[in-house]
C-alpha cells in the first residue's frame, strides 16, 4: 500500500490510532492515550514561542526507506515548507522531528526513527517522555539544548 492510498481510503479515516506504513507497505496502527495528545499540544505551543519562522506539523508523514513514518510533531522552516507543503508525505524530513513516547513504543523503534529521520534530512530529533521531559539529539548524539529552538524547555 502507498501513503496516498492510505490517505484516500474511507475505511481508514477517523481512526483513533496513528497510522504508519512499514517497508512492505503494510499498515501499522498505534493507539495513544489522552496525555500523549496533551503533550503534543504543549510542544507545538512552545515551538511557536521559540521559533519565529516556519510551521509546526502535527502527525507529520515522512517518506523513508522503511516506509511512511509519522513524527508526532515536527517543525519545518519556511524554505522547506515551500518544497514539501503540497506533497502527500514529506520527501524531506522537517528540520525537527519529535516523538512523544507512548506505552507501545520500544527503545529500538525510537532509535530506528531517529536514524531514518536523520537519513531523510532532519537536523534534530527530540524525544518527549510521558512526564514531559524532552531529550534533544543531533546526528552525532545527544545535546543539552536544541540548537534550532534555543530556549525550548527541557520539561513541558
Amino acid at each position: 500500500m502507498q501513503w496516498q492510498e492510505v490517505c484516500e481510503n474511507q475505511n481508514l479515516k477517523n481512526l483513533p490510532f496513528k497510522i504508519e506504513l512499514n517497508d512492505q507497505g503494510k499498515i501499522l496502527m498505534t493507539p495513544v492515550k489522552v496525555n500523549h495528545s496533551i503533550l503534543q499540544g504543549k510542544i507545538i505551543k512552545h515551538l511557536y514561542q521559540n521559533i519565529t519562522e516556519g510551521e509546526a506539523l502535527a502527525e507529520c508523514a515522512i517518506k523513508t526507506k522503511q516506509g511512511t513514518k509519522v513524527a508526532d510533531v515536527a517543525w519545518a522552516s519556511q524554505s522547506l515548507l515551500e518544497k514539501i507543503e503540497n506533497e502527500v508525505e514529506c520527501s524531506i524530513a522537517p528540520e525537527i522531528c519529535i516523538e512523544v513516547l507512548s506505552f507501545s513504543n520500544t527503545k529500538r523503534e525510537i532509535n530506528e526513527k531517529k536514524t531514518i529521520y536523520f537519513e531523510q534530512g532532519a537536523i534534530e530529533f527530540w524525544v518527549c517522555d510521558s512526564y514531559g521531559n524532552i531529550s534533544f539529539f543531533v546526528k552525532e548524539g545527544q545535546i543539552e539544548h536544541s540548537k534550532i529552538a534555543k530556549n525550548f524547555p527541557k520539561n513541558i
